[in-house]
């Protein structure tokens, strides 16, 4: 069995509109050396696969049907053995 932790964050490139008001009420709270906040996902999956391979190409597989848009996000996971 396996734990994957997926993170998924915007691209460089593309509007962050909840970082920019994340960062806006960072200042208000007085935290103004706060220059840039991007906001993402983060996301646990329990598999019960017992091959790491096989494990990792599902997990891949999840991230580019359904969990991340390929096209505005980018994704990286870990698999943990649990």
């Amino acid at each position: 069995m396996y734990l994957a932790k997926i993170y998924i964050t915007l691209k460089p490139l593309v509007n962050d509109p909840q970082g920019l008001t994340i960062r806006g009420a960072l200042h208000n709270l007085g935290f103004t050396s706060v220059t840039s906040v991007r906001a993402g996902k983060y996301i646990e999956i329990q598999l019960d696969e017992n091959n790491r391979e096989q494990a990792q190409s599902k997990v891949t597989g999840m991230c580019e049907k359904l969990l991340a848009n390929p096209v505005i996000e980018n994704y990286h996971f870990e698999l943990e053995k649990i």
